[in-house]
């Protein structure tokens, strides 16, 4: 089969994760071209893949002023600078991979998807739990009539009260104007996971949330705005202070790194460096004086069109990982990812079975239980024409599904239940 030419737009985590395992696979992929505005991120792409100099650019306008010169195009930028390259490479006539979510609204989702209909272009967004061994298990258990057929799900996404203050209240994804609300950025895995499971197109949404922690109203008394700003009077007990999540922990690469932003990506941030960003940078904002607006809390209930109805809830409150709960008419599923566990209780015989499932690793470091891996792999197939299995959705329904987040956050704003349909169903598709 073909040999896929890249070129990669954006070489933070999630690009540098992409071509990192594409580099594993040099009989199928080939990285040709980087456009990366932070220098070392994009020297690093640049010899890890022996792109020649030309092809290495500032900004994805650059990139994508040149004619096409490769296959695919990965869309690894942050949340607000999805749209407009995703649009211009469609009409260069690249294939995309792109990095969840698709774009910032609903409207910007459907142009997306008409665009890549009308010019014939293969995209696939970046919902890797539908790639991942273990989810892929929990799928084929359901078509297998193993439980039956389903009636309810229960699912939940359990962030971690951690990766909430890093990621969500002090990181890059703390304001929904800037990126996109929470149930959008982080928990669109989960929704179109949910979708992909129940095999039928969502019908009406209701939803409700809040941020019941990380407040003004919660601070310790005497609390600083900055952490590194005097002293907090409850530092010694706080499970959120930036000296010793971001300082003290020498080893949390992921953190420090990300913390100190002018660090290139490989390169091991100091102690200086750390320090500095925490006096600079929302780091180092106590996380009940942090200029945050998403929720820490969300729960969406759905209905879809063959009946199904799901609770789905986001919740920081808690170690992390990921469970759901599904009832079938014939038996009960119930799945841990972060235990690596299956579990099956069949209603005719009254037994309850333990499913073997694939290693994998589920944390907010481990390549999503290799769904990473997975899309990767799966790519190259669909691309090629070869594709068999059951994970791949096209960009129509990956927009359809980004359709009930949206839905969901207008259901929180608004307190009314949501016919998606009617809020969506003008937009093209």
């Amino acid at each position: 089969m073909k040999k896929i030419s890249v070129i990669l737009i954006g070489a933070g985590d999630r690009g540098s994760k992409y071509v990192t395992l594409m580099k594993a696979m040099p009989e199928k992929y080939e990285v040709v071209g980087v456009a990366e505005p932070v220098e070392g991120r994009r020297n690093k792409i640049r010899d890890m893949h022996n792109i020649p100099e030309e092809n290495c650019f500032k900004c994805w306008s650059e990139i994508l002023a040149k004619p096409k010169f490769a296959d695919l195009a990965i869309i690894s930028t942050m949340d607000d600078m999805h749209y407009e390259p995703a649009l211009k490479a469609i009409d260069l006539g690249y294939d995309l991979l792109l990095e969840k979510p698709a774009a910032q609204t609903a409207k910007e989702c459907a142009d997306i998807a008409v665009a890549a209909r009308d010019k014939g272009a293969k995209v696939l967004v970046c919902h890797v739990l539908r790639y991942a061994p273990f989810f892929k298990k929990v799928k084929d258990l359901i078509d297998e009539g193993t439980i039956g057929k389903i009636v309810s799900i229960n699912h939940i996404e359990a962030v971690g009260n951690v990766h909430q203050s890093h990621s969500f209240v002090r990181g890059n994804w703390h304001s929904s104007e800037e990126t996109a609300p929470m149930i959008l950025a982080k928990s669109c895995h989960d929704v179109d996971m949910i979708q992909w499971l129940v095999g039928s197109k969502c019908k009406s949404v209701q939803s409700f949330g809040s941020i019941a922690h990380f407040n003004a109203e919660n601070a310790p008394e005497g609390a600083p705005v900055s952490c590194v700003d005097g002293e907090c009077p409850a530092r010694a007990n706080c499970p959120y202070d930036c000296i010793k999540l971001y300082y003290d922990a020498k080893t949390n690469l992921w953190f420090r790194g990300a913390a100190t932003r002018n660090v290139a990506k490989g390169a091991v941030p100091t102690d200086e460096e750390v320090m500095e960003a925490l006096r600079t940078t929302d780091y180092g904002l106590c996380v009940y004086h942090a200029n945050n607006d998403v929720v820490d809390n969300q729960v969406v209930n759905m209905l879809f069109e063959n009946g199904v109805t799901v609770n789905f809830s986001m919740n920081a409150f808690n170690k992390g990982g990921r469970y759901i709960r599904i009832f079938g008419t014939k038996g009960e599923l119930y799945a841990f990812a972060s235990d690596k566990s299956i579990t099956v209780y069949t209603f005719e015989d009254k037994q309850t079975t333990m499913v073997p499932v694939p290693e994998i690793e589920e944390s907010i470091l481990g390549g999503h239980g290799g769904g990473d891996q997975g899309i990767v792999t799966d790519m190259y197939d669909y691309l090629n024409g070869t594709y068999t299995g059951c994970s791949v959705a096209d960009i129509a329904t990956s927009a359809k599904n980004h359709y009930i987040s949206f839905a969901a956050e207008y259901s929180r704003l608004h307190n009314e239940v949501v016919d998606i349909d009617a809020l969506y169903g003008d937009l093209g598709l």
